[in-house]
């Protein structure tokens, strides 16, 4: 922890708390809708799907890429400014890691899977078994949401220390 002063280790402090709350209201929002909306829509496709029908069919996407990113900046930026602190460090560097492959898979199955829903609910025709599919797709979720959840509370003994080393 060279250069080290009180300064720095309260910038890092006030950086890991933002992605903390940030992650925090991504966690909400991500069990509002596996909880709410994702049991609806996955109900009885493709009847439920009218869920997304057009022109008044619900679509996240604008709200999850800005909450995302600002979370992901948010994110960048703790770990820039705990980059002296080596266990912090360290510890953020794995949280990172396991938040991007669960990004990554989400722009991998996620994405492209919700939306082909949405063309289906607004008439592209599918030959798929729609119940298994979207099923699949919820049971996974709660896997994603989950390990999301984990990440964030894994925030919070790396703040601990960080809080403890300002303060002692």
């Amino acid at each position: 922890m060279n250069n080290v002063n009180i300064e720095y280790l309260t910038r890092a402090e006030w950086w890991l708390l933002v992605t903390l709350l940030a992650y925090f209201l991504l966690n909400g929002a991500q069990i509002f809708e596996t909880a709410v909306l994702v049991s609806k829509w996955t109900a009885a496709p493709p009847q439920s799907f009218q869920y997304f029908k057009a022109p008044y069919g619900a679509d996240l996407k604008t709200f999850w890429i800005i909450a995302h990113s600002i979370h992901e900046v948010s994110f960048l930026l703790a770990l820039i400014f705990c980059w002296k602190i080596e266990p912090v460090r360290n510890g953020l560097l794995v949280l990172f890691a396991i938040h991007v492959a669960v990004r990554v898979w989400t722009l991998a199955y996620f994405a492209p899977n919700i939306i082909e829903f949405q063309a289906i609910a607004n008439g592209k025709t599918f030959n798929t078994n729609l119940l298994s599919r979207t099923k699949q797709w919820r049971n996974l979720n709660y896997i994603r949401v989950g390990v999301f959840i984990a990440v964030s509370i894994g925030l919070i003994p790396l703040l601990v220390k960080l809080t403890g080393l300002k303060n002692g």
